[in-house]
């Protein structure tokens, strides 16, 4: 069984609870038993989150190895020069590791989304812009450690891509999931049945 699930903000990638978090849990949304999360987005973060009870998918989609493609949108301050946008592109060093290099794009105009629960800190002398980033890999955090080594803090992210399966195709609303039809499996592994 393979699931896509429209993560909202605030909501951990698990279903056990931290210890004294005030973050929410996968367990509050009726999805089956046995499942779990391919890959992880921070609570901070929202968008398409998969789910599985099959063994080996996770690392078939989340391996860097692989070169399975994973598109987020951020939302960063101020507006990126095509010198940061390069640097982001090449790759930047985060924490002692080279990210590979990605597809990154300005989002003009900016996208249609849901308010976020949690409005996202509006400053008014300070301009911001949207980004799309096409990465294979998924280190801890890496979008947001990558735009601020750029000088650009992420303010919001949004997953809007797993393989060629798109969050807008799914026509989730943040909290819904839904079993992933036989298409929908092949989009997210680029056309293959898997």
């Amino acid at each position: 069984m393979l699931l896509a699930f429209h993560k909202p903000y605030g909501v951990l990638s698990q279903f056990t609870p931290e210890p004294g978090s005030c973050w929410r849990t996968l367990a509050e949304f009726g999805l089956p038993a046995d499942v779990y999360p391919l890959g992880r987005l921070d609570a901070d973060s929202e968008g398409l989150l998969l789910l599985s009870d099959e063994p080996g998918l996770n690392t078939r989609l989340m391996d860097p190895r692989h070169a399975h493609t994973r598109e987020y949108w951020a939302l960063v301050e101020r507006v990126p020069d095509d010198a940061a946008l390069a640097r982001l592109e090449r790759g930047v060093a985060i924490g002692g590791h080279q990210t590979l290099p990605c597809r990154v794009r300005r989002l003009e105009p900016a996208p249609d989304l849901p308010p976020r629960v949690s409005p996202v800190r509006f400053r008014k002398n300070v301009p911001d812009c949207w980004l799309a980033l096409e990465l294979t890999e998924g280190k801890n955090r890496q979008v947001r450690r990558m735009t601020a080594a750029v000088g650009h803090p992420t303010l919001r992210l949004v997953r809007v891509r797993i393989g060629g399966l798109t969050l807008a195709s799914l026509e989730l609303a943040p909290g819904k999931w839904q079993e992933l039809t036989k298409a929908e499996r092949a989009a997210v592994f680029g056309g293959a049945a898997a």
